[in-house]
């Protein structure tokens, strides 16, 4: 028999509900308007006071962007880094986690230093193009991929999600005549897809607003060209189009570039793809959640 909620029960549970609706639409707010300058008209968007609706509608913004040719191929290029680069990150960060969490693994603890190391020094941007360019990545497709095959705090991560598993899942499996990469493909991740699904998200979402490789590498190479570069290239030119027609008093040109409107509909467009992947991840984020929440 449940037990009859008191008055006291009823009112912290109504305060809790209103806490968390509160949070929601603080959160849900700036997507809500950034939609609502992305399909308000350019020139009255720079009058200001929208909020979430559009004060005069219009899909000039989307038709000035999707007009540009080069984006369709940029976007597939994208989609293609994202799933290859998370892929592959995913791989390479599962295997190295692997053998870190292993305790008899010789270098463990010289290589965990490495790793923390690596959080904390940084070579620079200089030193980083120079190493790029005497590796021949540059003007090549596999600069998006191969210097993010591995992230220190994901293997860190994924070391620590791996060291929670029972001693005995691992040892059952080596006594069954499994190898390290049997252990790891078939018993591991499968049990670690909470934490497996949180890191892609972060390896994806990392690889699909990435433009500055695409900036210092490959911005010669038209056919290498990503989606976020392209966006930021026509922000760029709606910012110049904008300060000539201010000082030639052209308008028409204002209403047509407005950077405000360009920068809410880019922002649109870069993370409707990302909201879509999420809630096929949701379950698993719940899970993450109670990860080691239960000891033995």
């Amino acid at each position: 028999m449940r037990a009859k909620p008191t008055l006291g029960d009823i009112a912290f549970a109504g305060a809790n509900y209103a806490l968390l609706a509160c949070l929601g639409a603080l959160t849900l707010y700036p997507f809500l308007n950034l939609l609502a300058l992305s399909l308000n008209e350019s020139l009255d968007s720079l009058k200001g006071d929208i909020y979430l609706v559009p004060r005069a509608f219009t899909l000039d913004n989307y038709r000035t962007l999707f007009a540009n040719e080069q984006l369709y191929g940029a976007a597939l290029r994208s989609v293609l880094r994202t799933v290859l680069g998370t892929a592959l990150g995913i791989l390479c960060t599962a295997m190295f986690a692997y053998a870190l969490s292993q305790r008899e693994f010789v270098l463990r603890r010289s290589l965990n230093a490495l790793i923390v190391l690596t959080l904390y020094v940084s070579g620079g941007i200089i030193p980083v193009y120079l190493l790029i360019k005497n590796l021949h990545l540059v003007n090549s497709y596999f600069v998006y991929l191969l210097p993010l095959l591995v992230n220190g705090f994901y293997i860190i991560l994924m070391r620590s999600s791996f060291e929670q598993l029972p001693a005995g899942l691992v040892e059952s499996a080596k006594i069954d005549g499994a190898g390290d990469f049997q252990t790891l493909f078939r018993i591991v991740l499968p049990v670690s897809m909470p934490v497996v699904a949180t890191i892609s998200l972060f390896v994806a979402v990392m690889h699909w607003n990435s433009w500055f490789d695409n900036y210092l590498y490959n911005s010669r190479n038209a056919r290498l060209s990503l989606l976020q570069y392209e966006l930021m290239k026509i922000l760029l030119d709606s910012s110049n189009q904008q300060s000539a027609a201010q000082t030639h008093m052209d308008e028409s040109t204002v209403k047509v570039v407005s950077p405000q409107s360009i920068r809410a509909t880019m922002t649109i467009i870069a993370t409707v793809p990302i909201l879509l992947v999420y809630p096929f991840l949701q379950s698993y984020f719940i899970k993450g959640m109670t990860l080691g929440a239960v000891k033995e």
